[in-house]
């Protein structure tokens, strides 16, 4: 069987990480490819393109396409005998091109979330201060509520109170989803054209079974 090969779209906090991880404990054939996981491995390994990445990192400078697109390439190049799930790219429409023109993307797939639940799940977030574990204020606190924003820690029973992240903010991510928007608006009518998109109206994508995904991916 020839490998398969897909993209997949969200806005911030869709669930993009989550729904990947589903799909590969599913159907571990699939290599999830995170381009976020790739660009910390090339800086890691002082690769010639991963210290081009950290010039622009240290300078506060957005890496330039020419950049980011040698660097997926070479590691979707490694994949030619696999099936793959690309997550953090193309993010532009040149982006997308540059994509098409070197492999064949049989599905997007795009998380139809709205954005008051997009809000929610990043306005909500925060972590056990002693032992790392992730919640949600709004769709996933600690069992135990000791007060307003004050729970105990499922996992290590230390006490927590909820702070929202610094970067957290609601306007903060107002302008992220503008230009999440923006950029996104071209990419999907470009897959559009091509009959590549599948949406997935879901909120939460660990609900839908295997069938499901497997209807899904085709």
């Amino acid at each position: 069987m020839d490998p398969k090969r897909y993209v997949i779209f969200g806005a911030p906090g869709a669930g993009k990480g989550t729904f990947c991880s589903r799909i590969v404990e599913l159907f571990p054939h699939i290599k999830h490819v995170s381009t976020g996981d790739i660009f910390r491995e090339n800086v890691k390994n002082e690769t010639e393109l991963g210290k081009k990445v950290k010039e622009f990192l240290d300078a506060g400078k957005l890496v330039p396409d020419e950049i980011t697109n040698a660097i997926v390439k070479d590691k979707l190049e490694q994949l030619s005998q696999d099936s793959w799930i690309l997550d953090g790219f193309p993010r532009t429409l040149s982006q997308a091109e540059f994509l098409s023109s070197h492999f064949n993307i049989d599905k997007v797939l795009v998380l139809d979330v709205p954005r008051d639940v997009i809000k929610k799940r990043i306005l909500g977030r925060f972590s056990c201060p002693k032992c790392g574990k992730i919640y949600n204020k709004f769709t996933l606190p600690p069992k135990d509520q000791k007060g307003e924003n004050e729970w105990i820690c499922d996992n290590c029973g230390a006490d927590i109170t909820f702070v929202q992240r610094s970067d957290d903010t609601e306007e903060a991510l107002e302008k992220r989803l503008d230009i999440y928007e923006k950029n996104a608006q071209p990419v999907l009518e470009y897959y559009e054209k091509k009959g590549k998109i599948v949406k997935i109206g879901t909120e939460n994508t660990l609900e839908l079974s295997k069938e499901e995904i497997m209807n899904i991916l085709n």
